[in-house]
């Protein structure tokens, strides 16, 4: 079975590219003890239409490669009502992004697949993760760490899927 990931955030340039990447990255490291890393598929959207089309910032992907070592890709679209169908787990940055997705699910009945990113963290206590794209480099080096951290315990949360 495969398990289908959309990352959210608002221009999704910054932050849910960074996570799609991240996240493919820690899968990419896991299937090389973990079969079942290797059933999970990512993806990104953006709530709004600011940057259809856009590559991920070049401040985040700078961030990524220096800290990471990876090269985000990707191109920036934005979310769809039939997204709710397309994933199994949709995770919003913040709450206004959740806020911006369960507007589009007006009979609630995909509500239960709509959550925030910093619901999977371990070692931060952020409950949202802040969008860096007016800030300074400071910004995008929270926004990594926190992704990490939010990444590996979604990963975690995957995992205890496959144990049932």
């Amino acid at each position: 079975m495969t398990y289908k990931l959309l990352f959210v955030c608002l221009g999704n340039i910054c932050r849910s590219p960074a996570a799609e990447n991240i996240m493919e990255h820690l899968i990419e490291q896991a299937e090389l003890s973990d079969r079942f890393a290797k059933s999970i598929v990512c993806d990104s959207a953006g709530t709004s239409s600011y940057h259809i089309g856009s590559s991920p910032d070049r401040r985040m992907s700078a961030t990524a490669a220096r800290k990471l070592g990876i090269k985000l890709h990707g191109r920036a679209r934005q979310f769809q009502k039939s997204d709710f169908q397309d994933f199994d787990l949709i995770l919003a940055m913040d709450q206004d992004n959740y806020q911006d997705i369960l507007l589009i699910d007006p009979t609630g009945q995909d509500q239960k697949k709509v959550r925030l990113m910093c619901d999977f963290c371990s070692k931060h206590t952020l409950k949202e993760v802040p969008d860096p794209y007016y800030g300074g480099s400071e910004g995008f080096n929270q926004v990594i760490d926190l992704l990490v951290d939010a990444c590996e315990g979604l990963l975690t949360y995957l995992r205890s899927f496959e144990e049932c």
